[in-house]
């Protein structure tokens, strides 16, 4: 009988100290896990698996999003756009005080209901948490169970699921539970789970209200009303289709309230979000690629420390947290950011993280060029190879995503490797490093123990003196590089599921700085190709990686000729294709190009929130290497 969703609430409930599950008037049930993030019952000689749900929609994900759609649309109290007061909620979801709190923890609800798959005893136990269902008879062999945590109930109706627009007599007899639904690959989809009480008997409307008011009570990080920011030119230019198609129905059917903007220009978001009030909000949403994200980031980071009053170049200030979270629904190229922190680039499951109020934490780079503020980071700011398949793909737009194979291609054969210095200051000894074999995932713990150092450093700087900074020393490396990257996270996306740095955190206030030595060709592809499975892409002689908390990035070029630099010839199998090498690359910064060469980067931890969880699947694991901090 797997769990839907999290299981710590509902284990702690029915677990205890003994791991059994106890219902009243029921037969004491051992319980069995069989798996990561599942379990089964045991009754008797028969073992009762897998979870009980309304059938799926003939159609498949369409027909099913088309019967939320028509639900939601009977559902919605306002018109598309429109922002109510913050107190009015359209889903009907009663607010609780403390004493409607304190009645409903001493009513234990326990009757006998009927789905699909046959009769259940269903109960929400005082506390809330989740919806329990046990076949009623326990002997049997038909039936299934189900277990649905009520933070991961996206809403609870009145009426079956179905497309008609008036619902049938028996329909106040009946009601619907939504929820997520995991499927393979990380995808979340929206379950759909039909129950229905004796005619004339008033229990599904009492469940309903009882189950909106726990939805309501447990979902207080949940958003009541959103700011969507579309970029209809974006990757594939389906930004307003997918948002219309599969993300404004389940908005709608939690009882979200948005505002849509269609963005015709580039800054528009940008303008907007720094000129605007934004109190009515509890978050923005960005549809579109990596791009439209940092856009968003970036604005909304400028309008706090503006309000803050603190000073814009100032390399040394520390910047405070918006108030803000920020979504992403991916519709872009690559769609990097939103792959890392969920596991997929899947829009419904990213509507579904938005529904139930996910936060997450992420650590965020401030890029400056002399002491001035060029933009902000969460992915990779990159040097040399990657620099310049941006720049490359830049004239190939019309090919889509294909561009950036054929800029990456194309880099690849010219093999140019880019003199400089690279100076940073590492993190500080005790902490993970980039080859620790560890993975960012879910409640990581990692990311949890920086943040208790964080705010206890933020204490002791409060009660006493400054003191000696407690990171590490300022290294240097120099040389001739064919790339130099720098990512908060592990920058994973479809091609490359472990990314550039398969162990980096979204939230320990530290970057994992790579750096590719110049070398041959076959070389460099061989530590590519590791970017695409499980292999250790840093255990090569050529390849040095740093966790790091700054760094600064200077060019060198050496010859000139009348004042201007002089360009490499190349020679060998592809000099006919490059005869040419330029003295400096550019800097890429999460998909756009930097004008400036020579840059500093700092991080800063924990800086901006998404609705996100993190990645719950299991990590794939290295070898053990004893090797740390750099190969």
């Amino acid at each position: 009988m797997p769990f839907f969703g999290s299981t710590a609430p509902a284990k702690r409930a029915l677990f205890g100290s003994t791991r059994r599950l106890r219902l009243p008037c029921l037969p004491r049930i051992p319980w069995r896990r069989d798996g990561p993030g599942c379990a089964s019952l045991d009754l008797g000689r028969r073992r009762l698996g897998g979870f009980l749900r309304a059938p799926p929609p003939r159609g498949g994900a369409i027909a099913g999003l088309r019967q939320v759609k028509a639900l939601a649309g009977r559902a919605a109290a306002t018109k598309e756009g429109r922002i109510l007061p913050r107190g009015e909620r359209a889903s009907g979801v009663s607010c609780c005080d403390p004493l409607q709190v304190r009645a409903m923890r001493e009513t234990f609800l326990r009757c006998p209901l009927r789905t699909a798959a046959g009769r259940v005893l269903v109960s929400l136990p005082p506390g809330g948490e989740f919806l329990l269902g046990t076949p009623e008879l326990v002997g049997r062999t038909s039936g299934q169970g189900f277990c649905i945590p009520v933070q991961e109930m996206v809403a609870v109706r009145l009426g079956a699921t179905r497309d008609g627009e008036e619902d049938p007599p028996e329909a106040e007899s009946c009601f619907t539970v939504f929820f997520v639904q995991r499927e393979k690959q990380e995808c979340w989809s929206l379950g759909m789970l039909e129950l229905t009480a004796p005619p004339k008997s008033q229990l599904a409307v009492r469940w309903v209200n009882a189950l909106q008011s726990w939805i309501h009570h447990h979902g207080v990080t949940r958003p009541k009303s959103l700011f969507v920011f579309i970029n209809p030119v974006g990757g594939r230019r389906r930004a307003g289709e997918i948002y219309q198609g599969q993300v404004a129905p389940l908005f709608t059917l939690a009882g979200i309230h948005v505002q849509v903007l269609e963005t015709c220009h580039a800054n528009e978001a940008r303008d907007y979000i720094l000129q605007q009030d934004l109190s009515d909000f509890d978050g923005l949403v960005s549809v579109g690629g990596d791009g439209t994200f940092n856009e968003l980031m970036s604005a909304l980071i400028d309008r706090t420390q503006q309000k803050a009053g603190g000073s814009e170049n100032d390399i040394d200030a520390e910047l405070l947290s918006p108030r803000l979270r920020i979504g992403i629904i991916p519709a872009g190229s690559t769609d990097c950011i939103c792959f890392a922190t969920v596991g997929t680039n899947d829009p419904i499951t990213s509507a579904l993280h938005i529904v139930i109020g996910d936060s997450q934490p992420m650590d965020v780079c401030s890029i400056w060029h002399n002491g001035k503020l060029l933009r902000y980071s969460v992915s990779l700011v990159g040097y040399g190879f990657y620099g310049d398949v941006v720049s490359t793909s830049e004239k190939y737009r019309w090919m889509g995503p294909m561009r950036y194979t054929f800029a990456g291609a194309k880099a690849l054969l010219r093999n140019c490797s880019y003199e400089g210095t690279v100076e940073f200051q590492v993190a500080r000894p005790e902490e993970a490093n980039p080859r620790d074999q560890t993975r960012c995932r879910s409640g990581c713990v990692v990311c949890s123990e920086s943040s208790k150092q964080l705010l206890a450093g933020t204490e002791e700087e409060n009660l006493s003196e400054p003191e000696q900074h407690i990171d590490g020393e300022w290294q240097q490396v120099q040389g001739r590089f064919l790339a130099v990257n720098l990512t908060c996270m592990s920058s994973a996306c479809p091609k490359s599921p472990e990314g550039l740095s398969p162990c980096a955190h979204l939230a320990d206030g530290t970057a994992d700085l790579i750096l590719v030595h110049e070398c041959s060709t076959l070389s460099f592809l061989r530590h590519l190709t590791r970017h695409t499975n499980c292999s250790d892409q840093f255990d090569l002689p050529f390849v040095s990686v740093y966790r790091v908390r700054a760094i600064r990035f200077t060019s060198k070029v050496e010859d000139h000729k009348d004042g201007e630099p002089v360009v490499r010839r190349r020679k060998g199998l592809c000099g006919g294709l490059c005869q040419e090498e330029p003295p400096t690359s550019c800097w890429t910064c999460d998909g756009e190009t930097l004008q400036h060469t020579d840059i500093s980067v700092r991080v800063h931890g924990r800086l901006i929130h998404l609705f996100a969880r993190g990645i719950e699947q299991a990590p794939c694991r290295l070898p053990a290497d004893p090797r740390e901090g750099q190969s």
